[in-house]
């Protein structure tokens, strides 16, 4: 499969099913399949798979970059959980509503996520609701792989537009609508109320165990497909956000200890696309077709392709200790300071790595008072060695969490991480309405069902 080929076969937003046709939908691209013939063999299935990726990355719809796990969830997951650990300096509104955390819901890249999103959710359950057309020999792992996702999307939808789990009740508070069959038709059944967070989470965890069932250990296209390992990396993130920290540990167990995967021997080199399949589990594949990453076009210095718009404060770089690597692992470009992290305009974008499954198992083994696999100290000191920190020599929750925040930095887990531990952006609590992004404006406007979140008009 090429991650590159776009793909329009149905129409996925809830926006989209439920208005007029836009008028960017009358272009056929050439690599689409016509409608009428569409899903009537497995090739037809697999093409359908493809574009179901490539909405992760860039799709046609995208018009402001709002291109899921090619940037968007990451950028808005570190932006809306900042404390001025960087400053926003670009021009894009939109982006800088996101990072003051005064998003409208007239929002544009807003607007674009949600768009995109059940875009990429419709392309998986148009292959889901094929299987039948695939062969028994290949069956299992294109159903885990559109599983994996549809749950993976969902996931992050749900956290971006719902309450957090730990902040009321989760069988009560609004989440996102579940929409699991193929949508071709617009009706009035096909206007969708939100399902509760607890529905939206008993999905997601449905889809990313079955894959994990079903998908193999590898894939012949690499690291920027489903495999086992990802889906129960996936599987680790949403234990660790419910709080489930045994279920949360022994996914990232599996992940360890299957084998698939090994820790980069310098840290740069994780973020090399020529040396870093060893250690991630799951990315977002992009080529010179797809156009840059968001990652590289908002965290990159302009010397580096990027437009210099998330610049790096002191703050933050005091956290590192003398001799960490990752403390020197940002460029400076006049009086401002970048992350190194994204400085290949064509790099491919780390989704999950290995050194994040290490760190969930330390963070669960130490709640748990377990060590399952290592313990909670010595799992650490593998992430710090990597790195050139000095080895600690005792550790708790809170060296744990800041290990984390260190490791992971500018890869979209800063807010999940505040809201699951309910802590603060500065002094905004996990559970303040403008730390959950609203319902975007169009969709409330056609679908009469939808309930906006609260604090927003």
């Amino acid at each position: 499969m090429n991650s590159s080929i776009k793909y329009w076969l149905y129409v996925g937003s809830v926006s989209l099913l439920f208005t007029a046709c836009d008028s960017r939908l009358d272009v056929v691209p050439t690599q689409s399949i016509e409608q009428g013939q569409a899903l009537n063999t497995e090739q037809d299935v697999q093409i359908t798979l493809t574009g179901a990726y490539d909405g992760l990355n860039t799709s046609a719809a995208a018009q402001n970059g709002a291109n899921l796990f090619g940037g968007a969830f990451q950028y808005i997951g570190d932006l809306l959980g900042d404390n001025r650990d960087v400053v926003f300096g670009g021009t894009y509104a939109t982006i800088d509503e996101i990072w003051r955390k005064t998003v409208t819901t007239s929002n544009t890249v807003n607007r674009d996520v949600w768009l995109n999103s059940y875009s990429t959710i419709n392309r998986t359950n148009n292959v889901l609701s094929a299987l039948p057309k695939v062969s028994e020999a290949n069956r299992g792992n294109i159903e885990g792989q559109a599983r994996f996702i549809r749950g993976a999307v969902y996931f992050e939808l749900v956290k971006l537009y719902g309450k957090s789990w730990n902040d009321g009740a989760p069988t009560a508070n609004a989440g996102v609508p579940l929409v699991l069959t193929p949508t071709t038709s617009v009706s009035d059944a096909d206007y969708r109320a939100r399902n509760t967070v607890a529905e939206v989470y008993t999905q997601v965890l449905d889809d990313l165990t079955k894959a994990e069932s079903l998908l193999p250990a590898t894939q012949s296209g690499g690291t920027g497909f489903a495999t086992k390992g990802a889906a129960a990396a996936i599987l680790a993130r949403v234990y660790l956000q419910q709080q489930n920290y045994a279920a949360a540990r022994d996914a990232a167990n599996r992940v360890i200890t299957s084998g698939a995967y090994s820790l980069e021997s310098n840290f740069t080199d994780v973020f090399d696309d020529a040396t870093n399949d060893n250690e991630l589990i799951f990315k977002i594949i992009i080529t010179d077709q797809d156009g840059v990453n968001d990652m590289n076009t908002f965290y990159a210095s302009v010397p580096n392709q990027g437009r210099g718009d998330v610049r790096v404060q002191s703050k933050f770089r005091q956290l590192y200790a003398a001799g960490d690597v990752r403390g020197t692992f940002f460029n400076t470009a006049g009086q401002n300071t970048f992350t190194s992290k994204f400085n290949d305009q064509y790099g491919d974008v780390p989704v999950v790595r290995l050194a994040e499954m290490y760190l969930v198992r330390a963070e669960t083994n130490q709640r748990l008072n377990t060590s399952i696999g290592a313990t909670p100290l010595a799992d650490v000191n593998l992430i710090r060695n990597r790195a050139k920190a000095a080895p600690l020599t005792a550790v708790d929750l809170n060296a744990i969490l800041l290990e984390r925040r260190l490791e992971l930095a500018f890869e979209g887990q800063q807010l999940a991480d505040i809201k699951r531990t309910a802590g603060t952006v500065g002094t905004v609590a996990y559970n303040a309405n403008n730390l959950v992004l609203p319902i975007p404006q169009r969709e409330i406007d056609t679908n009469k069902k939808l309930v906006q979140n609260p604090g927003y008009n």
